[in-house]
């Protein structure tokens, strides 16, 4: 009990299967000039550089801290495996956004973000699974998600 409780001090909340998740974190961004093509519509590659930046933003905020220093301090290195991005309406210069994150699901060595992009009156502009598989740092061989970020995320 006295672990649920420490968990839930950093953060983590009840969800409703009775597992303690990370509360989704939402993320405020402006689109500027530079994210869009001569067009003025957002560059596709941008999507994933705004999912990636927002699961920063994410971790940072369920550690209370340097989320990805956090996440390398349990001696792996978390790079992406995956990552599918559904486009659902365009953005163009000046829309403010703002992305949701959450944990999508766990495996026994990768974890998988889901990131949503809403602007105006809760039109989802874009959809991100974006997937991490724990390396090690030595071998460069895919290892178990350590303990204390499976309880992170979990």
């Amino acid at each position: 009990m006295a672990e649920r409780e420490e968990l839930i001090d950093i953060g983590l909340t009840l969800a409703s299967r009775g597992e303690l998740m990370p509360d989704a974190v939402f993320v405020s961004r402006t689109i500027l000039f530079g994210d869009c093509d001569p067009a003025g519509v957002v560059y596709t590659p941008r999507f994933s550089h705004f999912a990636v930046e927002a699961i920063g933003v994410a971790l940072d905020r369920w550690v209370g801290g340097p989320g990805l220093r956090a996440v390398m301090s349990f001696n792996i290195l978390p790079p992406v495996r995956a990552m599918s991005i559904e486009l659902l309406s365009p953005l163009t210069w000046d829309d403010e956004m703002t992305i949701k994150v959450g944990v999508a699901r766990l495996g026994e060595h990768s974890f998988t973000f889901l990131v949503e992009g809403v602007v105006g009156e809760g039109v989802l502009s874009f959809t991100a699974n974006v997937t991490h598989v724990c390396v090690s740092p030595e071998s460069k061989e895919v290892v178990p998600i350590p303990a204390p970020l499976r309880a992170l995320l979990s």
